[in-house]
């Protein structure tokens, strides 16, 4: 009887709700495939469409762990209600809030002698920003929001009367409103390492095109090499950093390597012929998280 349990737990399928918003994906398309071929249950729970939490509250209790695919707002809200569920979620808001805000990853990084664009966090009253700007007059700047998703709420800006406009223009797209910080600019192509549990998995070199060379700005992508030195920059602000499946963005001049942003929802379609690979290595982490706190 004991070995019958045994047997009946090990093939007892894991579960695994799987948050995103919009329409389906490649991403999507892969992870139904992986779960199906691993044993694995999928719950798909998509935001763009209208959420009933009781259904979703019922739905939770049978998920072992989520893993969010989304970095909407609407997502973030999503994952505030399940972790009030006691459910476990890949990010946790945590991880958002505290490892992917821009204005505490450059305190992070400053604090553990990681190279990042100098930066500055600027008053909401918009004079006061006005004046912290013009005492600093450095051109150009870059203005982002702490919080943004996919390039949203990030420009440059030449002059005082530029960052004027942007500041009202960041304030007047959303409802809410967050704090803005103006960086240094630095000119640079940019560099992106997609990080799984600790490990390097991919590399996307983003050159041509706009000055924004986000996944959203740009589609020619090459890969580059992982050098000695910037592996130490990438072991380190993996540690310091609390998100485990991780974008992390890099500029490069003369010769020194400068992380400018992390993210906890990365693109996986740089290169569509390594996109399966990527969801089942994700997974793989997911699967492997599942199992420790059996085991624990």
């Amino acid at each position: 009887m004991l070995m019958q349990a045994q047997v009946d737990q090990e093939e007892k399928p894991k579960v695994i709700g799987y948050v995103y918003y919009g329409y389906r994906t490649l991403d999507e398309r892969f992870f139904m495939k992986i779960a199906k071929n691993k044993n694995v249950k999928l719950i798909i729970f998509n935001l763009f469409k209208k959420i009933d939490l009781k259904k979703v509250r019922k739905k939770a209790k049978s998920c072992d762990l989520f893993f969010v695919n989304s970095g909407e707002e609407k997502a973030l809200k999503f994952v505030k209600y399940l972790e009030s569920l006691d459910c476990r979620v890949i990010e946790s808001l945590k991880s958002y809030y505290h490892d992917e805000n821009k204005w505490a990853l450059y305190l992070k990084c400053k604090k553990n002698h990681i190279p990042t664009p100098k930066t500055i966090i600027l008053p909401k009253e918009i004079n006061s920003a006005l004046n912290k700007l013009e005492k600093v007059n450095r051109w150009p700047i870059v203005l982002k929001r702490i919080y943004g998703c996919q390039g949203d709420f990030v420009d440059k800006a030449n002059n005082l009367e530029e960052a004027e406009q942007l500041i009202k223009k960041f304030n007047s797209k959303s409802k809410s409103t967050h704090p803005i910080i103006a960086q240094n600019f630095i000119s640079s192509p940019s560099y992106r390492v997609l990080v799984i549990d600790g490990k390097i998995v991919q590399t996307a070199l983003k050159k041509k095109g706009f000055w924004k060379k986000t996944g959203v700005y740009t589609k020619d992508f090459k890969k580059f090499k992982v050098t000695p030195t910037l592996k130490k920059i990438i072991n380190k602000i993996s540690k310091v950093s609390g998100i485990r499946i991780c974008g992390i963005d890099l500029l490069k001049k003369n010769g020194r390597w400068y992380v400018l942003e992390l993210n906890s929802s990365p693109c996986l379609a740089f290169f569509d012929n390594e996109r399966e690979m990527l969801v089942e290595k994700i997974m793989n982490f997911l699967v492997k998280e599942i199992d420790k706190k059996v085991v624990g």
